[in-house]
């Protein structure tokens, strides 16, 4: 008796879950029970009690009868809020004005239950209204290099960058920092030191089309370059941009004072070599290009040219790649190639500046809506 009335509980409680739940038929006829959480019109989650989370591809669905409220956002941006059932297969939501009565399918481009909807709206709003500490995101890149015996040296590199994008504009503030000593002999020397620090902001004209200004300042104690300064901007034109892949060109102008301090050029014979300033007005062209191999492995590389407008036959160009391959959420391995290049070194000097790194990356803060 008592192994009865548990049995009829059970049942009893099986069925009150089963009419609570919101039911997904599918063209093969099979049905799922569960709640609905949200769907993108390509692919519907539905938190099950047993399964976990489903994901049923959207074209496969053939009816949905929900307990609870749903959201749907129709293509022409209306937005109908209730309970959901099917009739001749169309999507029929409670309350919906009558010209709305019946939904068809390929009609709908999101659904979303309240809680999911609530959390849009809230994440839409800040999208519409961003504040300053909005949608920052970043990165901190590390490389080292140490042996001790027989040899003593150490060499580092640190790179940190802090993106801001929304929709309308992204404001992006990079550096990187390069330090190489040798200790193996006396007397210690320095055989690289150089900080490059800048900014840059974007402006979106059309969903291809953007402006841009930009910053750059370099320091090299290995090329006496006391500090460059560069201040430029221009337009640019997205060829592709997709979820995988973003390929830009630009160009414009930029001005550039380069500052290198006095040395002595060792010779033979040693010759004394007095301080330069040089103020240039630039052209600048350039791509850059951001891939996704896989949700874990990604691909940033940019190439700067500047010819030089006041000295002509003068040029530099910028060049850094970067392949970094996710081993966590925060955490991934990267492999950094960078090129600074000047046609007109001071005397005695090479106008190369060669880097390859690699090391850890951390991550931290959320991209864009």
């Amino acid at each position: 008796m008592r192994r009865s009335f548990l049995s009829l509980l059970v049942l009893l409680f099986l069925f009150v879950s089963a009419a609570h739940a919101d039911k997904v038929t599918l063209k093969n006829g099979d049905r799922l029970s569960g709640t609905i959480v949200n769907g993108d019109g390509k692919i519907l989650l539905v938190k099950t009690e047993f399964a976990g989370d489903v994901t049923i591809q959207w074209d496969a669905i053939t009816a949905i009868d929900s307990s609870e409220n749903l959201n749907l956002t129709l293509k022409d941006g209306k937005r109908l809020s209730g309970k959901v059932v099917t009739k001749d297969g169309k999507f029929v939501v409670a309350g919906a004005p009558p010209e709305a009565a019946g939904t068809t399918k390929d009609t709908i481009v999101a659904v979303r239950n309240d809680a999911e909807q609530k959390a849009y709206d809230i994440e839409a709003e800040k999208m519409a209204h961003p504040k300053f500490t909005y949608f920052w995101s970043g990165l901190f890149d590390t490389g080292l290099a140490l042996t001790r015996g027989n040899s003593a040296t150490v060499s580092y590199t640190l790179s940190a960058k802090a993106v801001r994008e929304t929709p309308k504009d992204k404001l992006t503030l990079y550096s990187t920092y390069i330090y190489a000593n040798d200790d193996t002999l006396p007397p210690s020397r320095t055989t690289a030191n150089a900080l490059r620090a800048g900014a840059r902001f974007d402006y979106n004209l059309s969903p291809r089309t953007f402006v841009f200004g930009l910053t750059d300042f370099e320091t090299n104690e290995l090329q006496h370059l006391s500090l460059r300064s560069v201040f430029g901007g221009g337009f640019g034109y997205h060829l592709i941009k997709t979820d995988n892949a973003v390929f830009d060109i630009f160009g414009g102008i930029s001005y550039d004072r380069d500052s290198f301090a006095s040395y002595i050029d060792p010779g033979p014979p040693p010759v004394p070599i007095a301080a330069i300033v040089q103020n240039s007005a630039e052209a600048l062209v350039g791509q850059e290009f951001d891939y996704k191999f896989s949700k874990r492995t990604t691909l940033n590389e940019r190439f700067t040219f500047y010819p030089n407008l006041s000295h002509t036959g003068e040029y530099r160009y910028q060049f850094d790649s970067t392949v970094s391959s996710q081993l966590k959420a925060w955490l991934s391995w990267q492999f950094t190639f960078s090129d600074r290049y000047i046609s007109y070194p001071p005397p005695g000097l090479k106008g190369n500046d060669l880097l390859l790194s690699t090391g850890l990356r951390v991550t931290w803060g959320k991209a864009k809506l």
